[in-house]
């Protein structure tokens, strides 16, 4: 048997480096001010201790382009290096000098917010780089050391005669980066990646109006000066107490995290929590429609105040994608690159965790305020059915807050609607029959119906209704959701109404074997009922079912069982105490004909179904009728 070690050869490191380490070269900026911020806040962390026995101050991180020089310049005022330190942490590749710290200092620096994990953020900088020094002087009282490097194996260091405490990182950058040396370049990373980290961060200066003096006059001319232009927000709001925010808190920071967006959005929920895993963030909820195709990756995943990434599926559960803001969190568990998440228990535990906070808020929300829900509920009802579909531990808690509105603007849980409809909306079968409309003018005819009847009837237009009703009707015994315009009302309206047929059995048989033989046997189905004398001749209504499920293949759930295709099926529903029933019965053949086909277009009509050639022959055939 032979052991032995793998080598890894040096040369071949930095090709890799610069091509495959991170997938996209800007990371460069995020990585480098991240290790100035790590430097700062050990800084920060050793004097807090006694162990660093120097004056910690105000350090900032001060990002420098010397656009003729072809240089960057990264300084920070942290903790800095000894020359026997940078052969440590820099000449050993995926050496972390962040998690020795932490490793060391365990027990006093977990809340320290020391980012660094990986020992190869530093390596970044030769993605854009053609050489890079490094020029640092430690806390500690020893010489300052001087590291060169183009990017070859080979390295120099020496002493160098910097004075003060911290680390200036020097880019050579190359020529296929040119990019990086504009300072709108530079600056809109620094906003993408850095806009939250906890140490200031200068980029050049900006003037400044000093306030005008008490006893100046009219011709006083406003004076200027220059100050640091810090570009970030190091006390972001989702870093304080919940207790120590108001509303307006809340609406600056939304307007920080998205200056572009002018509709204010309908209420935040703040998330705060310190076990079984660190976690903090604040969610608002925009207005939405019931399009579902709205923009995601508009909320930010952090890490110690570090952007990370805007993907947050995985994290966040599926439905709350939807949602704006910010979630931080140190125990995400990233790759090498910070880019993508790599699942384990504790991101199940997040997202859980953030779908019972969502629940708790919105039942808060609905009791505190029930008047204020109900006028927001069409502006979250999408996010809130689509929870229902897809997290079983928000459908546990949704029945407490989500809403079914009618058609005449009442709001009630399905607890309640049960209650409600118990006595009046049950079918042959006893089961209670909700009827609902998925748009109001389209339906308008059927909805009237129904009301006409003394039926309630919901107003349920999201695109994911049908595959709701098909869960809710699966977890309710014995409740029934049917679309006004379906078959079911017929039962309905059956079962209730006491209207006798003014057609004897022979000329109800002789009626419907003449729509028979009119009306396209392979499209509709014709039933006869005897209604109101002034309810409308023709209604077509759908089977319930057949509809339901063409529908849930449209939006996914149909197709996914191999059932996209459905037939066009309808059922022509005709009031045989009509005067049009009777008028058919004693006109000859042809007239027959002219008066099903006009009647049948009308019903058509009110379904949304008359179309192309149909549609122009109805207009041509009621001017005739007109003449």
């Amino acid at each position: 048997m032979t052991t032995g070690k793998i080598n890894v050869s040096v040369e071949n490191i930095f090709p890799l480096i610069k091509k495959f380490l991170y997938s996209d070269h800007e990371i460069f900026l995020r990585e480098l001010v991240s290790n100035g911020t790590d430097a700062t806040l050990k800084l920060k962390h050793l004097t807090s201790i006694g162990e660093a026995k120097v004056e910690y101050g105000n350090p900032m991180i001060e990002i420098k382009i010397d656009k003729d020089a072809k240089k960057i310049h990264i300084i920070d005022q942290g903790i800095g290096m000894t020359a026997e330190e940078v052969e440590k942490y820099i000449n050993q590749v995926a050496f972390s000098g962040a998690e020795e710290f932490l490793e060391k200092y365990k027990d006093s620096a977990k809340d320290s917010g020391i980012i660094g994990h990986f020992g190869l953020g530093f390596y970044s900088a030769f993605m854009v780089a053609e050489k890079v020094e490094i020029i640092t002087k430690s806390y500690k009282d020893e010489p300052a050391a001087h590291w060169t490097c183009d990017g070859s194996p080979e390295f120099t260091l020496e002493p160098a005669e910097k004075t003060t405490r911290g680390t200036e990182i020097i880019l050579h950058v190359a020529e296929d980066s040119l990019e990086f040396l504009e300072e709108s370049r530079i600056k809109n990373l620094l906003d993408k990646y850095n806009k939250f980290m906890p140490i200031p961060i200068k980029f050049g200066t900006k003037k400044e109006a000093l306030p005008k003096p008490e006893d100046a006059g009219d011709d006083y001319k406003t004076e200027f000066i220059e100050v640091d232009n810090i570009i970030n927000n190091p006390n972001p709001a989702w870093t304080k107490q919940p207790s120590d925010l108001k509303d307006e808190d809340y609406a600056s920071f939304y307007r920080e995290l998205y200056p572009m967006q002018f509709e204010e959005p309908l209420f935040n929920i703040h998330l705060n929590v310190d076990y079984p895993f660190n976690l903090t963030g604040i969610l608002y909820f925009p207005k939405l429609d019931s399009n579902l195709q709205v923009q995601k990756d508009k909320i930010q995943l952090y890490q110690n105040q570090v952007f990370v990434t805007d993907n947050v599926e995985g994290i966040v559960p599926e439905f709350l994608v939807m949602l704006r803001g910010v979630i931080d969190s140190p125990d995400i568990p990233l790759n090498v690159s910070r880019s993508y998440l790599q699942a384990d228990g504790n991101v199940k535990k997040i997202s859980n965790y953030i779908t019972r906070k969502v629940a708790d808020k919105l039942k808060s929300l609905f009791n505190e305020n029930r008047e204020d829900f109900e006028q927001k509920w069409n502006d979250i009802k999408i996010v809130l059915e689509y929870g229902m579909l897809s997290e079983p531990k928000f459908y546990e808690k949704a029945g407490d807050f989500v809403l079914y509105p009618t058609v005449d603007g009442k709001f009630y849980t399905l607890a309640e609607l049960k209650e409600t409809l118990k006595e009046s909306q049950t079918d042959k079968d006893g089961n209670l029959v909700v009827l609902y409309a998925s748009n109001k003018d389209a339906q308008h005819s059927y909805i009237d119906i129904a009301k006409e009847k003394g039926y309630q009837v919901l107003l349920l237009d999201s695109p994911i209704v049908s595959h709701l009703i098909q869960k809710l009707e699966a977890d309710n015994e014995k409740l029934t959701f049917a679309r006004v315009d379906a078959d079911h009302i017929d039962k309905l309206i059956q079962k209730d109404d006491a209207q006798i047929s003014k057609l004897s059995e022979e000329e109800s048989t002789q009626l419907k074997t003449v729509l028979e033989g009119i009306v396209p046997k392979t499209t509709y189905s014709v039933q006869l009922e005897a209604m109101d004398s002034q309810a409308a001749p023709f209604i077509i209504t759908q089977p319930e079912f057949m509809r339901r499920m063409k529908e849930m293949s449209q939006t996914g759930g149909g197709g996914m069982f191999g059932m996209g295709n459905f037939p066009e099926m309808y059922n022509l529903v005709v009031n045989t105490n009509s005067d049009l029933a009777t008028t058919i019965l004693k006109a000859d053949s042809s007239a027959q004909e002219s008066l099903v086909k006009q009647a049948l277009d009308l019903a058509k009509i009110s379904q949304g179904l008359l179309k192309g050639e149909e549609l122009t022959a109805f207009v041509k055939r009621s001017f005739e009728l007109i003449k």
